[in-house]
């Protein structure tokens, strides 16, 4: 029965999914983390796009923090999924756009906010061309990488 709450089955008692280490983030603290970053990255686009200035300067630096965090959740369930690949058949595919190795609620939950980012990032960049709001476009990663991490620490993939 796939979990709500986005966890895997090894989460609900206690033991460890393959290549998590006890100190990493949980799978719900993975799924509220991209909520945020969407919910912040959207607020601030539509600040971007309707005010110049300052705003529009905060909102470039929210669009490239993002990118950068989403940069190193990539890196990150990478180096895990690596890890993990010695013993489990990890595809791109499941990893990280957790295509059959994630219940069916937190998939669509991790789809649906890189879906709004990416909508979202191209509505924005369209809205104020030749602007530094064109940094919009590179927050998906965020929710890209995201997604990664959580298919690398809690996902279910077959064994090799």
């Amino acid at each position: 029965m796939a979990d709500p709450a986005g966890l895997a089955d090894g989460d609900r008692d206690g033991s460890p999914v393959d290549g998590r280490s006890a100190g990493g983030p949980t799978g719900p603290a993975i799924v509220r983390a991209s909520a945020i970053g969407t919910v912040v990255f959207l607020s601030a686009s539509v600040v971007a796009v309707l005010a110049d200035g300052v705003p529009r300067a905060v909102a470039v630096a929210i669009d490239l923090g993002l990118f950068v965090l989403g940069c190193g959740a990539f890196l990150w369930a990478f180096a895990v999924a690596l890890d993990r690949s010695r013993t489990t058949a990890i595809g791109i595919g499941g990893l990280y756009f957790l295509s059959g190795c994630a219940p069916r609620p937190v998939r669509r939950r991790m789809m649906g906010l890189l879906a709004a980012q990416v909508v979202v990032g191209v509505a924005a960049a369209s809205a104020a061309p030749y602007t530094a709001v064109a940094a919009s476009v590179l927050v998906p990663v965020y929710g890209l990488g995201l997604a990664g991490l959580w298919g690398a620490r809690h996902g279910r993939f077959g064994d090799r």
